[in-house]
Parts: structure tokens; C-alpha cells; sequence
């Protein structure tokens, strides 16, 4: 697994995280190589990334809300899905002959800074899931720039209340490691695995979500998935 597939799949194994990281784990009060001097006109980690910049719930919220966009306007500009270990998921898309990000502007800079994706402000971190917590690890060669300064791992995120923000996350990794896992063993149920990709989808990203409650709004769609697979 290479840099860009670490960060993008936030793997918890030990051999796919020590092959690409310094082989040390973080938490967000810790210190870690990270500083970039706001870029200095690079632009790399913008260019070329396939379909590792994975879309999570939080992510297309902050983006419908600030685009004034809808899930669907989203993939028909700059959002697509892809099929991982079967299971459909929404990443930011790469366009033009010399792939690059939808929001990266004419200057180099992202246009969508203050509400960019969670692995856009993670990189070049990666996250790792390992006894049902969230540390990071850092992605030694993802960043070209030279001579980087020591960065708390929290200012770094710039997400604000990062505590309900991680929580969020672990529940939402579990739960994609899960449906993977399920879609992996039933590769041959195709008509299942269609079923389950489209209550996915819609409970997870297709429905608005109303209000400004988003934690409050994802766990009960959580109880609903689940009460919904349970039945069925």
C-alpha cells in the first residue's frame, strides 16, 4: 500500500502503516513534522490522487451547505463514486489531461480551504483504528516540501470540536470496515450487495440532512441502517 492508498483506506494495520510512516503513532496534543510553510506554491498533494480523497457524511455536509449543492449536483461536478471492496463510496474527483482536484484554482490554492474534506486536512497524516481508538501516523514521503515544522496534531485538522468529530469518525469506520468486510464475503450475491449499496447510499448521503445537528442526525441514521439490516 502506497502513501496516497494509506491515507485514503486509514488503514489500522501495523504492516501497511510502518511500510509508508515513521513507524509512530499520534495523538492530537503531540507534536509532529507536519508544516509545509502554507504550501510555498506546491500544489502535489492536489494533483494525481485517484480516488483516495474518500467522502465521508461530514464531509458532503459541510460541502452541500457551503456549495448550496445537493448530493446528486455534487457528483455531477465534483464528486464520483467507486466501488471499494464492494462497497460504493463517494471521493472527490480528479479532472482534466493532467489530473487534479475539482477545487484546486488557477493559482494552485483550494478553493474550498475552510470546508475541505477530512483527508485533505489529515494529509499527510493518515488514521489509524487499531483497540476501537483514533490516533494518527504520519505519511513519511506523501509531501515533497522541505525543512517542515513541528505542528500539534489538532491545529493541524483545524476541525473544530475535534473530541465529537473523532467519536464520529470511529463509528463511521467501524461501520465501513464492516460493510466492506460483509461485501467481501458475499461477492458472489450480487443483487444483495445492490440492495445494501443503495440503502447505504441513501440513508448515508442521498437524504438531506436537515438542521444544523449533524452528530445528532448521523447516529440516528446509524440506529435506522442498522434496525433496517436487522430486519431484512
Amino acid at each position: 500500500m502506497d502513501a496516497v492508498g494509506a491515507a485514503g483506506k486509514e488503514t489500522g494495520m501495523d504492516n501497511s502503516r510502518n511500510a509508508v510512516s515513521d513507524g509512530k503513532l499520534y495523538n492530537w496534543n503531540d507534536l509532529v513534522k507536519v508544516g509545509c510553510h502554507d504550501c510555498s506554491g506546491c500544489s502535489a498533494c492536489c494533483r494525481d490522487m485517484g480516488q483516495s480523497v474518500l467522502l465521508d457524511p461530514m464531509d458532503v455536509f459541510r460541502l452541500e451547505r457551503n456549495l448550496g449543492q445537493s448530493f446528486e449536483q455534487l457528483l455531477a461536478g465534483p464528486a464520483e463514486l467507486h466501488v471499494e471492496d464492494g462497497l460504493i463510496l463517494p471521493n472527490l474527483k480528479m479532472a482534466g489531461e493532467e489530473p487534479r482536484c475539482f477545487f484546486l484554482n488557477e493559482q494552485g490554492r483550494c478553493a474550498i480551504h475552510a470546508f475541505r474534506p477530512g483527508i485533505c486536512r489529515l494529509f499527510p497524516l493518515g488514521r489509524d483504528y487499531e483497540e476501537g481508538r483514533l490516533r494518527y501516523f504520519l505519511l513519511t514521503d506523501a509531501c515533497p516540501a522541505k525543512n517542515k515544522s513541528k505542528v500539534k496534531v489538532r491545529k493541524w485538522l483545524d476541525m473544530e470540536g475535534l473530541a465529537e468529530y473523532e467519536s464520529f469518525l470511529v463509528r463511521w469506520h467501524g461501520l465501513t470496515k464492516e460493510l466492506r468486510q460483509r461485501l467481501t464475503a458475499q461477492a458472489d450475491q450480487e443483487e444483495e450487495a445492490k440492495r445494501l449499496n443503495l440503502s447505504f447510499l441513501q440513508i448515508f448521503y442521498m437524504t438531506p440532512y436537515e438542521g444544523e445537528d449533524f452528530y445528532g442526525e448521523f447516529y440516528r441514521r446509524m440506529e435506522i441502517f442498522a434496525n433496517r439490516e436487522n430486519s431484512g
